[in-house]
């Protein structure tokens, strides 16, 4: 090998040992795992839809006391009327086929207020629910939190009505419409949705009222008619390219951005459209996007394809989701390129790797999605383990 090259690897692929750091959960594990199962041999068990199974589910939440999960390949949204107390526990109620054991997008059929097509993003929304609804180009919300199988929206955004499925309403992006829309978010006073085909995220002040109704700000474009990665432009502090998950962080507003490998954090609410943020995460500097920032291992700093992001008192927890981990940072020590400072799922910083290249354990993660937080516990979306995890905080991040 050429000298030259060889030093030039070998920080990359070689790296000392980081410190592992504090947990950011509970070293012990999940305590409650839902869907996959193993054989005696600690082989998957094919994923066939069931009360109790899961394919590659990407978002889960808790909401008016029940759990809610969205099934993503089986197209379907399940709920538990509460959180469940023992591993593998069956699903209470199902929305989006027409029993616990079928599958198949919209129910084979044309879509309806019952129906989903890649559901992903999930939050709890006022007294309901909300959800983004991703193939099928729209959110869906429910104004009070189902407590029965079938029971329809109320309400869409992205489309004028239930029955209609295509990317910007089949015309061009404009306020009202959406095209991949993967994550959602009430903050209390405003809805957020990460429409990553548009590149932007969208804020409606209020509930809105009204299907297909407008937003009322976007982030990531000059205007409500652009879509262009990027915005057209090379990657800026406010700029985005594959905008996957919002959440409210006291008074900061803070976008997995999975295409630049970067989370960003607005200080403060923004107020005026394609308003850059103030601070990045996971990445130096705002036109730097490499996943691992160009490094093979990944570090405290850095990130790769972050697709989950939620908050939890004075802690940022990140779904860093081709790293197979989570993390975890304090507000205290913010600013740009910031190291974390509590991790899961790996045993240091600078490791990576699904189930840490080996078969899943309990405490082990595959892709992890979506991230929520209630009240010490970390609702996990496992996707590539088939699972979602109810996994309390370490007793570090607890107030």
């Amino acid at each position: 090998m050429n000298q030259a090259l060889k030093v030039h690897l070998t920080p990359a692929l070689s790296r000392a040992p980081e410190p592992a750091g504090r947990a950011a959960l509970d070293p012990q594990g999940p305590q409650v795992c839902i869907g996959a199962r193993e054989d005696a041999c600690g082989l998957a068990v094919p994923v066939r839809p069931e009360p109790g199974t899961l394919f590659g589910p990407r978002g889960a939440c808790m909401a008016g006391g029940s759990l809610w999960v969205c099934d993503t390949g089986h197209h379907r949204l399940l709920g538990w009327a509460q959180p469940p107390q023992q591993d593998h526990a069956p699903a209470d109620w199902l929305i989006g086929q027409p029993d616990f054991y079928s599958e198949g997008r919209n129910g084979k059929a044309a879509p309806s207020a019952t129906s989903f097509n890649v559901p992903t993003g999930i939050s709890a929304c006022g007294e309901g629910l909300a959800v983004a609804d991703a193939w099928n180009h729209r959110v869906l919300i429910w104004h009070r939190v189902p407590r029965a199988s079938h029971t329809p929206a109320d309400l869409v955004l992205g489309q004028r009505d239930f029955l209609e499925a295509q990317g910007n309403r089949g015309g061009e992006t404009a306020a009202d419409t959406l095209f991949w829309p993967y994550g959602v978010h009430w903050d209390g006073a405003r809805l957020w949705v990460a429409d990553s085909g548009n590149r932007r995220v969208l804020m409606w002040q209020g509930l809105p009222q009204q299907n297909g109704q407008a937003a009322d700000l976007v982030l990531g474009q000059s205007g409500f008619t652009q879509r262009d990665e990027n915005g057209g432009g090379d990657p800026s502090a406010a700029s985005m390219r594959w905008p996957h998950a919002v959440v409210i962080w006291g008074e900061a507003l803070c976008v997995a951005d999975a295409g630049n490998n970067r989370i960003m954090v607005w200080s403060q609410l923004p107020r005026r459209h394609q308003q850059p943020c103030d601070i990045l995460l996971g990445q130096q500097q705002a036109h730097l996007v490499d996943h691992n920032q160009s490094l093979y291992w990944p570090s405290a700093e850095t990130l790769n394809m972050p697709y989950g992001v939620a908050a939890a008192g004075d802690w940022l927890l990140a779904a860093d989701t081709a790293n197979s981990r989570i993390i975890a940072w304090h507000r205290g020590d913010l600013h740009s390129g910031a190291p974390a400072r509590a991790l899961s799922g790996q045993l240091q910083f600078n490791a990576k790797g699904d189930n840490r290249w080996q078969m899943p354990v309990r405490d082990s993660l595959c892709w992890p999605y979506g991230l929520s937080v209630q009240e010490g516990r970390v609702v996990v979306a496992d996707s590539g383990n088939n699972r979602v995890l109810l996994w309390p905080l370490a007793q570090e991040l607890l107030p």
